[in-house]
């Protein structure tokens, strides 16, 4: 099915009961009380708007804070093209939202030889904050 967004290999998906801008804005609030930060968004759904198309929502939220990038960089510099890491929100035909990412463990693990212990503690670590974004996000509030 075109709208929805199977379970794939590194990746987590959360379908929810929230519209598309209720789980957008639950988002970014999450992200928030984290104490991470937002640092670039995307929408295909906003560029067509613009164009005059309507198609269904989504965007890309992309999720870091410097001293985790430092960390990344000093176990791989090569790491660094996968940051920031991203949520991607995306619209249902039921009127739902579902919320998906892939995790930073398998985002970085194609540096995991050269980034040894350090990276895969960070990338544990930021599984960890990206689930509790991901849970405060999909939360009914």
């Amino acid at each position: 099915m075109a709208d929805s967004l199977a379970e794939r290999q590194g990746w987590q998906v959360m379908p929810t009961s929230l519209g598309y801008e209720a789980l957008v804005g639950n988002l970014k609030a999450s992200i928030k009380k984290e104490g991470m930060l937002l640092v670039t968004q995307a929408s295909a759904s906003s560029g067509a708007k613009g164009r005059g198309l309507t198609i269904p929502g989504n965007r890309i939220i992309g999720v870091y804070r410097n001293d985790y990038a430092v960390r990344m960089l000093e176990a791989s510099v090569a790491a660094g093209i996968e940051a920031p890491i991203r949520f991607y929100v995306t619209e249902n035909s039921d009127g739902t939202a579902t919320l998906s990412w892939k995790t930073p463990g398998f985002v970085f693990g194609p540096y995991m030889a050269e980034g040894g212990v350090a990276l895969k503690e960070l990338a544990a670590e930021l599984d960890q904050v990206f689930l509790t974004i991901a849970e405060g996000a999909v939360a009914s509030k």
